[in-house]
């Protein structure tokens, strides 16, 4: 069963990383970068901030900070514990995938897909309730994510195991502002 999964997470893969062309390329590599997507994260914050005021501003910030650093750590330990090979360094797929990009590092799960999540999650939670549009901002894990595969870095499965850990620790560090942030 599982050999089965790994078998049609790869055939996704495969299909998802082909639908990719040179001339887009440089556009993926752009949207794989967290720098390039300062301004929404600076607008983001600038509709926080007009709602919830300074302190309550900064008290978000430092959540953030621990949720995203935590976040990260998660992710190497279980990169780290699982070993699995991106699909750029799969000696399987030379030849039939294209490589935009390589890493040395291990693929299981995905941090770009569990810290956008996470983030995302976590802002949601807390600005839902006064705008109407919120959950646009699930677009941003979406593209971002989805650009680790374009670029071959990871599988589907890594992605969707990111979206999973990001959304659950997102949610946690909600609960945990609405009882530590709030008081």
């Amino acid at each position: 069963m599982l050999e089965q999964l790994i078998d049609f997470d790869k055939e996704i893969f495969l299909f998802l990383n082909g639908l990719g062309s040179e001339p887009f390329d440089g556009f993926w590599k752009i949207i794989t970068k967290q720098l390039y997507w300062s301004p929404l994260f600076i607008a983001v914050f600038y509709l926080i901030q007009k709602r919830v005021g300074w302190k309550n501003f900064g008290i978000i910030i430092l959540f953030l900070a621990v949720l995203i650093t935590f976040t990260d750590q998660i992710t190497n330990l279980f990169k780290y514990s699982f070993e699995r090979l991106r699909p750029c360094n799969n000696p399987d797929f030379d030849g039939i995938m294209r490589k935009v990009i390589t890493r040395k590092s291990f693929s299981f799960f995905s941090g770009h897909a569990a810290n956008s999540m996470a983030s995302t999650t976590f802002v949601f939670l807390i600005i839902r309730k006064y705008y109407k549009y919120t959950y646009l901002l699930f677009l941003f894990p979406l593209i971002f994510a989805y650009s680790r595969i374009y670029l071959g870095l990871h599988y589907p499965i890594d992605i969707l195991s990111g979206y999973f850990f990001g959304a659950t620790f997102g949610f946690v560090f909600y609960k945990l502002y609405l009882f530590f942030g709030k008081k």
